[in-house]
């Protein structure tokens, strides 16, 4: 199951343009893009505020920034290198705390057990917050948890 924002639910509910509020470190996120994009701004109080943006809105608000060049992200005042297992960990408790919310979940867990994809995404870590296997792979692991939990 190929996830994007333009394919038929649960796939485009699974999209990180998706509107799912959820929380971290007491940051008020209304969709992963937001947090994701919020990454590439070292000053929390415009992290805050990219926080709120949900989809394309999202996406552009952090498009011209040139994280790439110091492979370097930020989170309320801590720097993460790209390739630190600090970010990754960062990665995993906003999709667990995305996982909290309920039409999450419900997306998630309406895709089965089918194998999910993301076409559009990047491989390399160097280009983009968020590989497609970065991705893909934490889905399939909060899937797993959700399914063992019913």
């Amino acid at each position: 199951m190929d996830i994007g924002s333009g394919q038929a639910f649960p796939s485009c509910a699974l999209s990180n343009f998706a509107p799912h509020p959820f929380v971290i470190d007491g940051i008020e996120c209304n969709s992963m893009e937001g947090f994701l994009q919020s990454l590439k701004f070292s000053n929390p109080d415009m992290q805050i505020e990219v926080c709120k943006l949900v989809g394309r809105q999202a996406k552009f608000k952090g498009k011209n920034k040139k994280w790439y060049q110091t492979q370097t992200l930020h989170w309320q005042g801590v720097d993460y290198k790209r390739d630190s297992v600090e970010y990754q960990e960062l990665l995993d408790k906003a999709f667990d705390e995305l996982s909290k919310n309920s039409g999450f979940r419900k997306a998630l867990l309406a895709t089965c057990n089918a194998k999910l994809t993301h076409s559009m995404g990047k491989s390399k870590i160097n280009e983009t917050v968020l590989t497609k296997q970065e991705f893909c792979s934490r889905l399939t692991k909060i899937r797993n948890r959700l399914q063992e939990e019913q």
